[in-house]
């Protein structure tokens, strides 16, 4: 009778490690260098403008926005719902994305989207830059950026807590407001 409670327990332990094993929230990486990513649409004219598709995760895309000098992302679903995330909103400043998207995962699923925008916050002064990191949250409900991270030593990880943990944050209003 002992044995077969012992064995009844590391059952229930071991599916237990299981399902939590199913819900680690992992990262997977996608480009958003625009050599990378299919034009939909450019302008040469001064300030120019561009749009492109890159290759996403789970049957989502991300379009890559830039405008007057500014980039945004785009995060267009698998139903091909556009949610656009306008990081022009978070500064007013001239602005570019990094070349890489990181998607947190929850098991196939992806639940954040982290991109590093470096930031030029002194007009006058193209040298003066900062590098943040902007989070959106995944939600069948919606999705847009929770969190704007100003540079730190553990400025990856916070990112990466904060993804996981988005879906429960309120988006962020526009600088402006």
């Amino acid at each position: 009778m002992r044995v077969m409670k012992m064995l009844t327990s590391l059952a229930v332990l071991f599916l237990a490690s299981i399902s939590l094993n199913a819900q680690a929230v992992t990262s997977v990486y996608t480009s958003l260098d625009d050599k990378k990513c299919k034009t939909i649409e450019m302008t040469d004219e001064e300030g120019g403008s561009y749009k492109g598709v890159c290759p996403g995760v789970a049957g989502y895309r991300l379009q890559l926005i830039e405008g007057d000098l500014r980039q945004t992302v785009t995060v267009v679903d698998p139903k091909g719902k556009e949610h656009p995330l306008e990081f022009w909103n978070l500064t007013g400043a001239f602005s570019a994305v990094g070349e890489t998207a990181e998607w947190r995962m929850r098991g196939k699923k992806p639940i954040a989207l982290i991109v590093r925008l470096t930031v030029n916050e002194r007009v006058d002064d193209p040298a003066f830059v900062k590098s943040y990191l902007v989070v959106a949250k995944i939600t069948p409900e919606e999705t847009c950026v929770t969190h704007f991270l100003a540079p730190s030593r553990s400025h990856n990880l916070e990112a990466r807590r904060a993804g996981d943990k988005a879906a429960s944050r309120p988006c962020l209003k526009p600088a402006s407001e």
